[in-house]
């Protein structure tokens, strides 16, 4: 459960990176962009393997043989932060996954442990929620959404336009309210 106003907190996020980029409100937004202007590194997962041989084993399993495993994750020294991200992703799944781990950071989200003294994933529930809700409102805010259905764009261009994946489109089409404000607008133009 999301904390109340946090969807929109998340919006004016969204508004105010694009802003602080030199965007408009409808442009698509570059995460390596975005990590670049936080001043946090994002490192594919092959470049480890290239400047770290003996573990090149296991980054060429998860880029190559269980690609599900691994997506992306903040790591910490201090207050400095790295993501290291999996370019085994199609780019779309890429950008949706760095914008993740951007959303953490943008949310001041402080570091935890990755697993418990028993081995097991340790998963804050709540950070999360609000990572996956700001993350894919980087990539598309409601006056994107809003835009992409005023200019009658398909989810598929629009998805070409953002540089993200069909359904990330869908999602925030329907979760940003653009669906039901541009049909009211439709409706009172009509009448």
């Amino acid at each position: 459960m999301l904390p109340r106003g946090f969807k929109a907190e998340a919006n004016r996020i969204s508004v105010e990176v694009r802003r602080e980029l030199g965007l408009d409100p409808h442009s698509p937004l570059c995460p390596w962009r975005l990590a670049d202007h936080l001043s946090i590194p994002a490192i594919p997962l092959s470049k480890l393997a290239q400047e770290n041989p003996t573990i090149k084993g296991n980054v060429d399993y998860l880029l190559n043989v269980n690609l599900g495993v691994f997506s992306a994750i903040t790591i910490f020294d201090g207050s400095y932060r790295l993501i290291v991200h999996n370019d085994g992703h199609a780019p779309t799944r890429q950008r949706a996954n760095l914008a993740h781990e951007l959303a953490h950071a943008l949310l001041h989200h402080s570091p935890h442990p990755l697993f418990c003294k028993h081995g097991k994933r340790v998963f804050n529930r709540q950070l999360e929620d609000e990572a996956s809700w700001l993350g894919p409102t980087l990539l598309v805010s409601n006056e994107a959404a809003q835009w992409a259905l005023r200019s009658g764009m398909t989810e598929e261009a629009a998805g070409r336009h953002f540089g993200v994946s069909r359904d990330l489109v869908r999602f925030r089409l329907n979760k940003s309210g653009a669906v039901r404000l541009v049909s009211y607008c439709n409706r009172k133009i009509k009448a």
